[in-house]
């Protein structure tokens, strides 16, 4: 193998859906291809095969109708031979259900080195989506078992902060090898000189200021307590503005309880914004915020703050450890006026906090991400070589 290596990427999730996941394996690709090496996407099939990608390898799959969008790779197949025809180097899998599996299976077959991403905190959502007739709590059980063998199988698990870090080294002993790697945030497309007028205008946002949210609209994303503590922030200042942009399965109850609020006329939900029209609409916005407890990374968050914006988020896992509360952002408790409080200061804030902001998320560099990913294949590359060596 020379400096250049092909890097086969397996997905439970690729376009034309859209969540953190997805826009961390473009970024990743974009940023790996950037340094000379093949980023060959496996994933499940889209549910229209007009959407399909030139040089992505598809999966059959079923539609998850739980969580629309999203398709299941369940079907029996066979990608290995594709595999030892590319002559790939290094399996990442960027899925933990049933792509995460299919990679592990091809590793062991064709003696590749299997590299995980933690993504999701698949556990924390099973609740939401469980369509089994077990309780949630056996789900959950099960879903852990499963995970300690995949993750413990793995040549080296990927993570994208600290806390996540601590908490798998709890729940998972035995693990080969873990490395903190976050997804970087292109800090040159989200920029504080970024012009949001054409934004303000486009959604009818002037005259007052403006509290921003990005994401899959979903019920793990934590959104009542966005819309709870918009509602107490609104009635002291009915010039505020919420806008929730993105798609998702809880969209119909959040709209729902901004009207059971009183707040629909203040709350704007433009739907999936693409990638060129995100760098204007977080420069439209006064202030970001997230509520999401599910974030292992929270890579919107890291997007607003390169565009200097000053975020109240969450004070947990991902996000607490992003945003320094009065330094460079503002953090809540779960608790609406909890929530109102830190969002006010945001809103409030001086240039300073701007400035620590943009810093921050300077600290995430697409290009220092890329590299510390090299490095992670050449470990497990490695590994993988001196593990076959003792074995045989």
């Amino acid at each position: 193998m020379g400096d250049e290596m092909r890097i086969a990427m397996f997905t439970d999730s690729y376009l034309p859906s859209r969540d953190g996941v997805v826009t961390s394996i473009l970024l990743s690709r974009k940023s790996l291809e950037a340094l000379g090496h093949e980023v060959i996407i496996f994933a499940p099939e889209p549910k229209d095969p007009r959407q399909k990608e030139e040089g992505v390898y598809y999966f059959k799959a079923k539609s998850f109708n739980s969580y629309e969008g999203y398709s299941i790779p369940m079907f029996p197949t066979d990608k290995c031979h594709i595999l030892k025809k590319l002559d790939v180097d290094i399996i990442h899998a960027q899925g933990l259900l049933f792509m995460g599996l299919r990679s592990m299976f091809a590793g062991r077959t064709l003696k590749l080195p299997v590299v995980v991403s933690f993504h999701t905190m698949v556990t924390d959502a099973a609740k939401f989506y469980n369509f089994t007739p077990l309780p949630n709590w056996v789900v959950t059980r099960l879903m852990w078992t499963y995970l300690k063998d995949l993750l413990e199988r793995a040549d080296s698990v990927i993570v994208p902060t600290n806390a996540i870090k601590t908490e798998l080294q709890q729940s998972v002993k035995r693990m080969r090898h873990i490395e903190v790697i976050p997804t970087g945030v292109d800090t040159a497309m989200f920029n504080p000189i970024n012009d949001g007028t054409a934004m303000r205008a486009k959604y009818g946002l002037d005259g007052g200021k403006v509290i921003l949210t990005v994401g899959r609209i979903a019920w793990e994303k934590n959104l009542d307590l966005v819309l709870e503590g918009f509602k107490i922030l609104h009635d002291r200042d009915p010039a505020t503005k919420l806008m929730i942009a993105g798609e998702g399965p809880a969209k119909p109850h959040a709209k729902q309880k901004a009207r059971d609020l009183g707040i629909q006329n203040s709350t704007f939900f433009p739907g999936f914004v693409p990638d060129e029209d995100l760098p204007g609409l977080y420069a439209a916005s006064d202030a970001f915020t997230i509520a999401s407890k599910f974030e292992t990374q929270g890579l919107v968050v890291l997007e607003a703050m390169a565009t200097g914006k000053p975020c109240s988020g969450i004070n947990y896992r991902a996000i607490a450890e992003i945003i320094t509360n009065n330094v460079n952002g503002f953090t809540f408790s779960e608790s609406p006026d909890s929530w109102a409080l830190a969002t006010q200061m945001a809103l409030e804030s001086d240039h300073d906090v701007s400035v620590k902001a943009r810093a921050r998320a300077e600290e995430y560099s697409l290009q220092a991400s890329a590299k510390k990913m090299v490095d992670l294949y050449m470990y497990a590359i490695e590994a993988k070589k001196k593990r076959i060596a003792k074995e045989s």
